[in-house]
């Protein structure tokens, strides 16, 4: 069990793109965008046998004919500069127990991953996710950006809309990834692997409901497409951003007056004059996310 590549593709200085389900699959819809938009070729997968429990059981007159699993793929589109290769998982390994991937088998897949970034020679893997944030849905999301090597920070303070994870204000050089965006991270810098992880900002008081977040995936796809200097269509990504907006409002309309009433100050930040007083302070932000956390937990929908 492992890797199983159905071809082997000659590939220039491949870089690789890889992501899983998370929060609003921002990461998820980033990735599988540009995939889907440079129509990527299918070359291989992870076997799921070792990873992950069936989603479905075929029956055929009266007898099991196969087990469905969630998919695990790998896919490559040459590019004429630099070629790309996408890994685009269904779910991570997490045994049961969370949505994220954990323990002995997340170690394993984030290595079989690598093994095939190694196999071709990528000399980057980005990972990409969510940022929850204080922040406000009719704002443009900032991408967070978390490198696994210092000679990286000076490249990623050139991306546009993008801010080192380490640098925003209240977190003291402090973060966390969960899941496999920070594990291959992690993995990968063992390996001497470059890597990025870049995460799309999304609304703190959206994470408690079943909603994607194509805004946010948007801001990752047009900081990938600058770094690797590829142009791709979004207009997709625009049109379901558009269709989601009002189910969006629909859950703002929701929160109570008087946490909706400091939500409102947020529209007003503003991240280009950041020498300017904020109308939010840090204090008003940690009682904004109290005060988000205790509503949904009334509700009976925590906040992972």
């Amino acid at each position: 069990m492992g890797v199983k590549l159905y071809k082997k593709p000659r590939l220039k200085n491949p870089v690789m793109l890889a992501s899983w389900p998370g929060i609003a699959n921002i990461g998820l819809i980033a990735v599988d965008t540009l995939r889907e938009a440079l129509e990527a070729e299918e070359f291989g997968e992870i076997e799921p046998w070792d990873f992950f429990y069936p989603q479905r059981v075929s029956i055929k007159g009266g007898v099991l004919e196969a087990l469905e699993f969630p998919s695990s793929k790998f896919y490559f589109r040459k590019t004429g500069k630099q070629d790309l290769i996408f890994f685009i998982g269904e779910e991570q390994p997490a045994g049961g127990r969370s949505v994220y991937a954990e323990g002995g088998m997340a170690y394993q897949i984030a290595n079989l991953v690598l093994d095939v970034a190694e196999k071709f020679h990528c000399r980057r893997v980005y990972t990409s996710g969510a940022a929850v944030a204080p922040i406000h849905h009719t704002m443009v999301p900032r991408v967070w950006a978390v490198p696994n090597n210092r000679d990286l920070i000076a490249e990623i303070k050139k991306y546009e809309n993008t801010i080192l994870m380490s640098e925003i204000e209240g977190r003291e050089g402090q973060g966390n990834i969960v899941g496999l965006n920070g594990l291959l991270l992690g993995v990968a810098r063992k390996r001497g692997i470059e890597a990025i992880c870049v995460m799309g900002e999304m609304p703190v008081y959206l994470q408690g409901f079943p909603l994607p977040y194509p805004k946010a995936a948007r801001s990752v796809v047009e900081v990938l497409t600058r770094s690797l200097g590829i142009e791709v269509d979004i207009s997709k990504l625009d049109r379901w951003a558009e269709q989601l907006e009002q189910e969006i409002e629909d859950v703002y309309s929701q929160i109570p007056s008087e946490i909706k009433r400091q939500l409102e100050k947020l529209k007003q930040v503003t991240y280009a004059r950041p020498a300017e007083p904020s109308p939010i302070t840090e204090e008003d932000k940690k009682r904004i996310m109290e005060d988000i956390d205790k509503f949904f937990k009334k509700r009976g929908r925590g906040i992972d």
